[in-house]
């Protein structure tokens, strides 16, 4: 930089001489010319010879002038006088150059510089982040003092050593010898007690500085994006990409078995041990919920732990993002959790295998993966299950077996080690300690409780037969819940400054204290452990995909490997289709369909209730007006609603089944279909003011008596034969299952009438007789007429009660009367005429013609309504019904599991999950390598 602002200042001052230089000869031109040298003549150029000779030759012909040309020569008074005025211009010019050319060169210059100026970055920020005066002068005698320190160690511990080898050499010892070596041990004491204040002060000012500069990026974030810049994808982190790795493994192989052998950091420990303490230290934030005594810890929690600008927290399922910094988004988050881990409990069950996985970003935050497993327990309580001892154990055996977890052994400090359930299980799975780190907790109670020894000794290995990579010594509270962890960490360090650890032989090293240590040494371990397993990782997957891809292309050649997300949205599209088309029906078709689905549901109330009533009474037809009101008013707008739902079903279903013969169709969607048929058609309820429209345009219909036409005529003798022929039908065939089959199909069919067909056959004779005798009865039996059929059938041997005759009479009246009913209609076919001329006093009986035609106004008007519901609202109401029956499908995976099953499918989705694991994979040790 400062090459260019030289460069650029002698750029300028030249240009400034020469400006000047202009400048100074055009105010001094008569001065210019008058100094000026006489200008030579022609032939004074060079010619060929010697050039001494030239010059000589030139000099003379000066000298004697040129008279031709009016040349003369100067007098010598005049050339000194020349040489006077030379020597001024020469002196003015050089002013005219200093002068012009500071001026020019200074303005330039300085315009240089403000451009300059203007163009550097605010460097403000460096005089807060940097000490400065006192501080700085402070900082610095600080550092002074601990190289003298040091210094003074070294020197000292070399002295004892010589002296120590000098007084074992002479075999000597004494009181000087023990008194120096005495004075030597508190100066290590000393030294290191000061190394720690100096790390500790160097930590704060460290995470100070971050702190400052991480405000400072935000700042210039915001300034950056206030300019229009074109949006770029967010690049994700390592740990990012890592994390969905992981959980991609987890929905591919739920017992970490065999596919996942990726590393991870298994936190393990006893019930209490407070390795959720350890975890949330190394969080900066408590993530977890707390209870006095009871587990909490439920099911394995995931955390992703990964550096970011802002403290938040967020579940891999949600969107939201919980800010650390705030109290109650911390409450929040905790709820949330408990609530989780509550809900992944089933079946009676107090731990649950499902993985709650969560992201944790913040400043200084090492990058790791962790996995919280519930506490080992050595007894159960009353209210857990009967297997949670033994699910406990085999969940933490399954997460330990895969050989490049590293595993978090935690050990309560503040209890016997000899109690310790945690250690004998690590040592199962790791027995070389290869992947292990130990951590023991709550060492503030433990040194009051403990000999320092002990201590040594377990922070050594010495006192477990278990070994490690690492032995550290952490605090990770005070036992109060509402501590935070900045002031769980301030007294952490304050008790590590003043711990009695420190000062009796150096029981514990500064390296093995502190959860800032061991999370940094945790984060070490854990990603040397993915550089040196990704590799082999990422090739057994894709050895895996390519035996998958081989047998696709033998099973299912010509298909493409649809995983249950796509095949239930081709489902979804061909039901959606469907409905579509139901709104396509024609209106005749409809009608159709409704008036044989109505008469279904009304044929049986009109014979029971409302004809064969008024056919028993000397009044027909008030009796029918009667019966038929009140049925308007009651069951016939709901029966016809419901007849209406149920030929849209109908419809529906069959337009589900038509589409099953088409030559694309697949049959691996039935099942769903089926499930979302039934399960849209259960939901779907007709509009309630169905009901009262119906009832106003029925009652209205009804009113009307009188046939308008002949063809209405003959369309209501039609309705009533082909009416009476299929009760008769029925009436036929409940008459043989009575009486049993006849002489001529019993001589066919080898069969035989049982013992009770004998005897209704017997009373049948009898009835049969009175009928003869008056074709006209009613439709009940006299006490007499009872009498009297009982002990005909007496003489046969045949002993019967009254309700056993009445039961037989019915069917064999019902049989007359339809006889009957049909001959009345067969009468009535072409009296019409006769009907309008007599009306009611004609001399055939056509009130049954007159019934069945106000029955069949009120199914033409009723199916006519209910089409036009159909098609106008209910058709759209069911399309909602089925696309919220699809939503709801959509989102639970274990039904569309059991809906869309088979080897086809089964085989897709391995395929496409581990297809999807390698290609994240391979993603990952891409970014991976580009970071080394």
């Amino acid at each position: 930089m400062l090459r260019i602002y030289q460069n650029s200042y002698r750029r300028t001052a030249k240009r400034a001489v020469v400006y000047s230089t202009k400048v100074a000869c055009c105010n001094h031109s008569t001065l210019c010319s008058i100094t000026s040298h006489p200008r030579r003549p022609p032939h004074s150029q060079h010619a060929s010879g010697s050039g001494n000779g030239r010059y000589r030759r030139h000099e003379e012909f000066l000298l004697a002038g040129n008279p031709a040309r009016g040349w003369s020569i100067p007098p010598p008074s005049r050339g000194y006088g020349m040489l006077v005025v030379r020597i001024l211009r020469g002196a003015l010019k050089l002013r005219y150059l200093v002068l012009g050319g500071a001026i020019g060169g200074g303005v330039s210059l300085s315009k240089k510089y403000e451009d300059w100026k203007d163009g550097l970055p605010d460097m403000k920020w460096l005089q807060d982040a940097m000490p400065q005066g006192e501080r700085w002068s402070q900082f610095s005698k600080n550092l002074l003092e601990v190289g003298a320190v040091v210094k003074n160690a070294i020197d000292i511990a070399k002295e004892d050593l010589a002296s120590k080898t000098t007084v074992a050499a002479l075999g000597i010892s004494t009181d000087e010898s023990r008194k120096k070596f005495e004075m030597m041990q508190n100066q290590v004491e000393t030294l290191q007690t000061e190394i720690m204040n100096v790390q500790i002060k160097y930590q704060k000012e460290l995470e100070k500085m971050e702190k400052e500069n991480r405000d400072l990026r935000t700042q210039f974030l915001l300034l950056k994006t206030n300019k229009k810049t074109s949006a770029k994808k967010i690049k994700k982190s390592l740990i990012d990409m890592y994390s969905e790795v992981l959980d991609e493994l987890t929905g591919y192989d739920t017992g970490y078995t065999m596919a996942d052998h990726l590393p991870r950091v298994v936190v393990v420990g006893d019930q209490s041990s407070g390795k959720t303490s350890v975890l949330e230290s190394i969080a900066k934030a408590r993530i977890f919920p707390r209870g006095s005594g009871e587990m909490m810890t439920r099911a394995p929690v995931k955390v992703t732990l990964a550096e970011g600008p802002y403290h938040v927290a967020q579940f891999r399922d949600s969107e939201r993002e919980y800010d650390l910094t705030k109290e109650s988004d911390l409450a929040e988050l905790r709820r949330e959790v408990e609530f989780r881990m509550r809900a992944s409990v089933r079946g009676g069950k107090t731990v649950s295998n499902e993985v709650i996985s969560m992201t944790v970003k913040g400043p200084g935050l090492q990058r790791m993966v962790l996995v919280d497993l519930p506490g080992i327990i050595s007894t159960m309580t009353v209210d857990m299950a009967s297997d949670t001892k033994d699910s406990i154990h085999q969940m933490t055996k399954h997460y330990m077996s895969n050989p490049n977890a590293i595993i978090l052994c935690i050990q309560d400090g503040s209890v016997d080690a000899e109690r310790s359930n945690v250690t004998d299980l690590v040592m199962q799975c790791d027995p070389l300690g290869r992947r292990t780190i130990f951590v023991l907790t709550k060492v503030d109670l433990a040194e009051e409780l403990a000999d320092p020894e002990r201590i040594r000794k377990i922070l050594s290995g010495k006192l477990f037969p278990m070994k490690a990579l690492g032995y550290y010594a952490v605090v990770t509270g005070r036992g109060r819940k509402d501590d935070s962890i900045e002031a769980i960490r301030q007294y952490e360090e304050d008790f590590f400054k003043n711990s009695k650890l420190f000062h009796r032989r150096g029981v514990i090293m500064p390296h093995q204290v502190t959860s800032r240590n061991l999370s940094m040494a945790v984060s070490d371990r854990f990603w040397k452990m993915v550089r040196e397993t990704i590799e082999q990782q990422a090739d057994a997957f894709k050895a895996t995909r390519f035996n998958l891809e081989t047998e696709w292309k033998n099973n299912f050649p010509r298909l493409r490997e649809s995983g249950r997300d796509e095949l239930f949205d081709k489902a979804k599209g061909e039901i959606l289709d469907e409905v579509v088309t139901l709104s396509q029906i024609s209106a005749k078709k409809w009608d159709d369909t409704l008036n044989t689905k109505l008469w279904e549901k009304l044929s049986n109330y009109v014979f029971e209730n409302i004809y064969l009533p008024a056919a028993q009474s000397d009044s027909f037809n008030t009796m029918v007006d009667i019966k038929l009101r009140q049925w308007a008013e009651q069951a016939l707008p709901a029966k016809s609603v419901e007849a209406g739902w149920e030929a849209l079903q109908q419809e529906f279903i069959s337009l589900m089944d038509h589409s099953k013969k088409s030559q694309d169709h697949d049959g691996i969607f039935d099942q769903l279909k089926a499930a979302v048929v039934d399960d849209a058609i259960r939901r779907h309820s007709w509009e309630d003011k169905a009901i009262d429209m119906l009832r106003v345009i029925q009652l209205n219909t009804l009113e009307d008596r009188f046939v308008h036409d002949k063809a209405e005529w003959d369309q209501a003798v039609k309705f009533l034969e082909t009416s009476v022929n299929a009760k008769l039908v029925q009436t036929e065939e409940t008459l043989a299952q009575m009486f049993g089959p006849g002489q001529m199909r019993r001589l066919t069919h080898w069969q035989y009438l049982t013992q009770d067909q004998q005897k209704r056959r017997s009373v049948k004779n009898e009835l049969d007789k009175i009928l003869k005798n008056d074709s006209k009865h009613l439709p009940t039996l006299s006490y007499d007429e009872l009498t009297t059929v009982r002990k005909n059938v007496q003489r046969e041997n045949v002993d019967v009660d009254t309700d056993y005759i009445r039961q037989t009479w019915f069917p064999v009246y019902r049989k007359h009367f339809l006889h009957q009913a049909l001959q009345r209609a067969k009468d009535c076919r072409k009296a019409y005429y006769l009907y309008t001329q007599q009306g009611a006093e004609c001399e055939i009986s056509c009130s049954d013609v007159v019934l069945f035609w106000r029955i069949q106004q009120v199914i033409k008007i009723t199916g006519n309504a209910l089409r036009q519901q159909v098609i106008n609202r209910e058709a759209r109401r069911l399309d909602k019904e089925i696309k919220a029956v699809l939503d709801e499908f959509s989102e639970d995976d274990d039904k569309k599991a059991h809906l869309l099953t088979g080897k086809r499918v089964l085989l897709a989705e391995e395929l496409i999950k581990v297809r999807q694991i390698q290609e994240k994979l391979e993603e990952f040790i891409n970014s991976l390598n580009q970071e080394k």
